[in-house]
């Protein structure tokens, strides 16, 4: 009797028990020596035990904490257990592999490592095989592996860019762990794409942290890890309809940060790369968010000095743009406009390629928006000391698409195109320049023979009066500095601030007379304007007349400040009545 009573209180659990419940499976492995002895591999890769069932479970759990999940071995092989208990087995192999192990050291862990390798390797071949469905305990057990594995700090970048040039990439840095990182990268792929996993429930698992956590691994140095980033991106955007605009807003804050702040993001390209194929799918008419992501995140990337290392993908994601609506070709290109490399000669190369990839899909429409700027960039691209800059712009008219819209619009390029090709013809350092503005002018010629010869005189003309402008405009300079030196002597160590403040003087005591009668003229103005506007006010409210007359008290004080200093000036310079006179005269 006393026996039945005792035999219905639990039994103490087992030290070995306790001390594995009280482990996380975060923890990595200090020692294998004792499973390595116990577990032997077959040749065909499989684990066999070489003492009991028990004594390899125990062996494991203490080793892989957690792992075994309702009395499941998770070395078992998914053949050797029925199909209700597969789910089971699942998790338990999931719940082995969020241990993490230490790759800095080859030799450290061999035994586990490998164990954790041939888990991994079944759990994707069980994926693969397509088990009826994923429940939501086996949802969360792999979201809860794949966090363990992925998600991690990246190591810092501590290289510069003083070895490399703007548009090359820095030599890839490679993950020691790519080992395990490829299978379960590998898994995650099959597991997203799996016809078995419902998106309502796993959603609360792939959630805006996991999606989140995802996209900051885009800033990895291992470009192998990228490429399978960017096509577990791309399945998980398709999948899951719920997380899309989430996934757009996450990654253009990844490029505003990158345009704005660091200037340095390793996995821009593969973005991109994504996003080419997601606005592929853009329906038509395109919605005003996309525009604004066209406009404030594409657009903008073509700023950093590193934009030839994703020109390419970039490009794709801005003609998407454009097949989707052709109107927004204008916009693209006075944004390009603004942002063209000036002083970058590789860029500019670029930029020119870009705007004829643009062009040949423009219409008339849109290009009569834009073709005035545009051609003022392209003249100038042209007179290019860089040879490389003036080819390439020269080029432009090989296309035939593009010849047709500037026959169509002539009068107004040609006296925008044709000065340049002068001058290239006859003042460029590069022979080859030399020749290919030739043909480029002849071509013109045959389009409207009589239009390039008027613009010709007229550029002749121009160059003719050059040399007088420019004598004037040294001559005004020498007047200048004369009358600047007379206040205060330039001496070969006078400040630049000093000369600055004799020519500002110069400028009062000119200018102060005739100035003075127009300032009374608007002090009578403003004060009839302050009665008007304060009797308005004190009708609506005090406050806003408080606020009125403060700006104008101080607007009058500026006022008066400048007033008096100009009096300062002329008062101090009375002794020198006729300066004046003579500097109006000798301008």
């Amino acid at each position: 009797m006393w026996k039945q009573f005792l035999n219905k209180f639990p039994r103490k659990s087992s030290k070995s028990d306790a001390n594995s419940d009280s482990l996380s499976p975060s923890h990595s492995i200090g020692n294998g020596a004792s499973l390595s002895s116990t577990i032997q591999r077959t040749s065909s890769g499989n684990i066999a035990s070489s003492k009991s069932a028990s004594s390899v479970k125990r062996m494991s759990s203490s080793i892989f904490p957690s792992s075994v999940v309702a009395g499941i071995e998770p070395l078992l092989s998914f053949k050797d257990v029925s199909n209700a208990e597969k789910s089971n087995l699942f998790i338990s192999k999931l719940n082995l592999c969020c241990v993490i192990f230490e790759f800095s050291d080859l030799n450290k862990n061999t035994a586990e490592k490998d164990i954790k390798h041939q888990t991994l390797v079944d759990l994707v071949e069980y994926v693969h095989s397509g088990p009826p469905r994923f429940t939501e305990p086996m949802i969360a057990a792999s979201c809860k592996m794949f966090a363990f594995n992925l998600f991690r700090v990246l190591p810092p970048n501590c290289r510069s860019n003083k070895g490399t040039g703007e548009n090359e990439e820095d030599e890839p840095m490679f993950d020691p762990a790519w080992s395990h990182l490829q299978i379960v990268y590998d898994l995650l792929l099959q597991f997203i794409v799996s016809a078995s996993l419902d998106a309502k429930v796993a959603k609360k698992y792939v959630d805006h942290s996991f999606i989140l956590n995802l996209l900051d691994l885009f800033d990895s140095e291992d470009p192998r890890e990228r490429e399978c980033l960017k096509t577990v991106l791309h399945r998980v955007y398709g999948k899951f309809m719920v997380h899309r605009p989430f996934i757009r807003k996450t990654a253009s804050n990844i490029f505003f940060r990158f345009i704005f702040e660091t200037q340095r993001h390793n996995g821009i390209a593969e973005l991109l790369e994504v996003f080419g194929s997601v606005i592929s799918g853009f329906a038509s008419p395109l919605k005003e968010e996309h525009k604004i992501f066209l406009w404030r995140a594409l657009i903008p990337l073509h700023k950093p000095k590193i934009v030839g290392i994703y020109l390419q993908q970039l490009t794709y994601c801005v003609m998407q743009f454009i097949e989707k609506e052709p109107k927004l070709a204008s916009t693209v290109i006075l944004g390009l406009l603004k942002y063209w490399p000036v002083t970058n000669s590789q860029k500019e190369v670029m930029f020119l390629g870009e705007v004829e990839e643009i062009l040949e899909s423009i219409n008339v429409t849109e290009f009569q928006k834009c073709m005035v700027p545009l051609f003022h960039r392209i003249a100038y691209c042209l007179n290019s000391s860089h040879f490389q800059v003036a080819e390439r712009a020269l080029f432009l008219w090989n296309n035939d698409h593009i010849m047709g819209l500037v026959s169509q619009n002539r009068h107004v390029l040609a006296p925008l195109i044709i000065p340049s090709l002068e001058r290239n013809a006859r003042c460029h350092w590069n022979q080859a320049v030399q020749n290919i503005s030739f043909n480029v002018k002849k071509m013109l010629l045959e389009m409207d023979e009589e239009l390039v010869l008027a613009c010709k005189r007229k550029f002749e003309e121009e160059e003719g009066k050059q040399p007088a402008v420019e004598e004037k405009r040294r001559m005004t300079w020498e007047q200048l500095e004369k009358a600047a030196s007379t206040f205060h002597p330039v001496t070969g160590r006078t400040a630049v601030l000093q000369l600055l403040h004799s020519c500002y003087e110069v400028d009062f005591l000119l200018n102060f007379p005739a100035m003075h009668d127009e300032f009374l003229f608007y002090i009578l103005l403003l004060l009839v304007f302050h009665v008007l506007f304060s009797c308005f006010l004190i009708y609506s409210g005090f406050i806003l007349y408080l606020i009125y007359s403060g700006f104008l008290l101080l607007s009058l004080y500026l006022f008066f400040f400048l007033s008096c200093e100009a009096l300062i000036i002329v008062s101090r310079k009375s002794g020198e009545k006729d300066l004046v006179p003579a500097f109006n005269k000798s301008c």
